[in-house]
């Protein structure tokens, strides 16, 4: 009990208690009043068993684990991962941290990852299991195992996956489930009930011992539709808007072409595939269009050592509603920019920017709402490639000419627009806010950026890098622009398996460029340019 003889000495009293500790408490942030919002709106989806995450962030003590980590790829904007430019088309599921929060994260671990007070813990979401959009109604597994040599090659294997359906089903979302993330890639879902198209891939497949069969491209066999459901690692299935989807016919089969990386240890994976059905009846089929290298106006060619752009054209000669669009390029892509224009070119209708491709970030990018492009505009998709020595993902040291390829080391130009015939008052039908997010996942040796960059020459900056195999010996040096060697952060160091963080000082070099080169005893090299200001 607290007895004031005087209530405005009491206020005067509580005031000056107020602001003495209102500066304390913002300096101190907690992780359950603080951070455990952040982590688990922005993160936990994916960072979870059974999930993508390399990583779990579901309880206090996995998040403050891995807090230093935390903060470094949070504030050199490496998570989260979204690589679309917000500003220049709203797109469902944006995930990017304002510089509050990222102030909160760096607070939060600067002051000791205080834990705070459980009573204030927010608790997880609840997120389903065994599928990040629901129960599904329908779950269909290759027939068996397939056993992926431990010979280092990369592997695209159709796997044919009869529905068992007796009558017509009609379906919201398609979701693929991979059973080892470790080798794959990517899935892609083709689908036919066509009789001579499923007994043509049935006879391709039991022409080998392995399951399934090996088709590079496309699925060996004509389909109905090439893009039934795809999924790249952290992406969530779309879920079409009520009274539009996809129709699966009775005897149908899916076509399950998956994608597997290169591995030195023979692996197995047995993906599933969950089929949810429409609540509602479709009155309209969505339709997948692919725009590839046959859009172009030149041969799809990048010469070593140099920068081009490929512009692709699609007329529309009817009214569409767009819902999603899926870019796709591999280590020498650089951006991304897809817009419709009107004939008159007095309209312009943004799609989706990507300045910065990454690889490893890619997704299924869907429309708050459908975005109405008239008929007689043209969408244009603009793609720019680097292929010089400056490009750190660059997979040929030195630069070689590059095609389309599948392969992960050949390059491809390919954007997926998945849509429906318009009707009035599509732009007010809203798509349900699936997070299309991508995640941080690297199966290889990676470098990631240093920060902060530019950086003061006499502070420290971290640099944060993933190795594959533990043991593996890294060196990662300094070199000015003249190719002289400046300083030697690790030599031939032994790191586990994972992510790891240092922190070296720049002791005071000069003001200028400099590149930092991360090499490992796997054979793996790459570098970037770090800036010194005073």
């Amino acid at each position: 009990m607290r007895i004031y003889a005087n209530k405005g000495f009491g206020i005067a009293i509580s005031l000056v208690v107020s602001i003495i500790i209102q500066p304390v408490s913002a300096q101190s942030p907690t992780f359950y009043e603080d951070i455990a919002p952040i982590i688990f709106n922005n993160c936990t989806e994916c960072h979870r068993a059974g999930e993508i995450g390399p990583m779990s962030f579901t309880t206090y003590e996995e998040v403050a684990n891995q807090g230093a980590f935390i903060d470094y790829v949070t504030q050199s904007g490496v998570m989260p991962p979204w690589t679309p430019d917000h500003n220049y088309t709203e797109l469902v599921g944006e995930r990017y941290l304002t510089d509050e929060e990222k102030q909160l994260i760096s607070d939060w671990v600067a002051g000791g990852m205080s834990e705070g007070d459980p009573a204030f813990n927010p608790g997880i979401p609840d997120f389903p299991t065994g599928s990040q959009i629901g129960t599904p109604d329908l779950i269909l597994e290759m027939p068996e195992p397939y056993v992926h040599g431990g010979d280092g090659e990369e592997q695209y294997q159709v796997f044919v996956i009869p529905t068992g359906l007796t009558e017509s089903k009609e379906v919201s979302a398609v979701e693929i489930r991979a059973d080892n993330k470790n080798i794959a890639h990517h899935g892609l879902i083709g689908y036919t009930s066509n009789q001579g198209a499923i007994n043509q891939a049935i006879e391709l497949d039991e022409a080998t011992p392995e399951a399934g069969y090996e088709s590079f491209g496309a699925y060996g066999v004509v389909v109905e539709d090439d893009l039934f459901g795809g999924w790249v690692p952290g992406s969530p299935p779309l879920i079409f808007p009520q009274t539009i989807g996809k129709i699966m016919q009775p005897g149908s089969h899916l076509l399950l072409q998956m994608h597997y990386g290169g591995t030195d240890t023979e692996q197995s994976d047995q993906t599933s595939i969950n089929i949810f059905f429409a609540e509602e009846t479709i009155e309209r089929e969505v339709i997948t269009y692919m725009m590839s290298p046959l859009q172009l106006n030149v041969p799809f060619y990048i010469p070593a050592n140099e920068e081009v752009s490929f512009h692709g054209t699609l007329y529309l000669s009817n009214d569409i509603s767009l819902i999603s669009t899926i870019p796709h390029a591999h280590l020498l892509g650089k951006s991304w920019l897809v817009y419709a224009t009107s004939d008159d070119l007095q309209d312009t209708i943004p799609i989706i920017h990507i300045p910065q491709w990454d690889f490893h970030w890619q997704g299924v990018f869907t429309y708050p709402n459908m975005v109405h492009v008239p008929a007689g505009y043209t969408i244009h998709a603009i793609a720019e490639y680097d292929n010089t020595s400056s490009n750190p993902n660059n997979p040929n040291s030195p630069p070689q000419p590059m095609t389309f390829g599948d392969f992960t080391t050949d390059e491809m130009y390919i954007i997926f627009f998945q849509y429906v015939n318009y009707l009035p008052g599509d732009e007010d039908i809203s798509i349900s806010d699936v997070s299309e997010t991508m995640d941080f996942v690297y199966s290889s040796d990676k470098l990631l950026p240093a920060w902060p960059n530019p950086a003061s020459s006499s502070s420290n900056i971290t640099i944060g890098f993933h190795v594959e195999s533990s043991g593996t010996s890294v060196t990662l040096e300094l070199f000015d622009l003249n190719g002289r060697l400046v300083s030697t952060w690790l030599d031939a160091s032994s790191y586990p398996s994972g992510y790891h963080l240092i922190s070296p000082t720049l002791s005071d070099l000069p003001v200028g460029s400099y590149v930092y080169r991360l090499s490992t005893s796997a054979g793996f090299s790459a570098s970037n340019v770090l800036q010194v200001v005073r």
